[in-house]
């Protein structure tokens, strides 16, 4: 005869903890996150290109703030070159931004890629 409950000890259920102490580690883990999130939004990200000619810098809401160019960069008759200046440099910061952000979740997370189990 099957046995009534359907829920062997441990799962939720009157008995079982650790179901309690496992959403008590989401919830630890969610306000980590919150406020590692919030740091990095907060945090701004800088880089350069052509030798430090053209610097930009990005936040962690993945924004531009700002972008420096000195003056012998700006050449009306090699325009090119200065765009591709400024794309290098903002790739770059982008990149720092989100290598800061995926080595700050990970010591949260325990490499699950920034979710859940479940």
């Amino acid at each position: 005869m099957a046995k009534r409950g359907g829920f062997p000890k441990g799962m939720g259920m009157p008995g079982g903890g650790n179901m309690n102490q496992l959403m008590k580690q989401a919830q630890k883990m969610q306000k980590q996150m919150e406020d590692t999130t919030k740091e990095l939004e907060e945090t701004t990200y800088e880089a350069t290109a052509g030798g430090g000619v053209v610097k930009v810098v990005v936040s962690g809401k993945k924004e531009v703030v700002a972008v420096s160019l000195e003056e012998e960069v700006v050449d009306p008759d090699d325009i090119e070159m200065l765009e591709d200046l400024i794309v290098a440099a903002t790739n770059e910061a982008l990149r720092k931004m989100e290598d800061d952000s995926q080595a700050k979740m990970g010591k949260i997370t325990g490499g699950m890629g920034g979710g859940l189990p479940f």
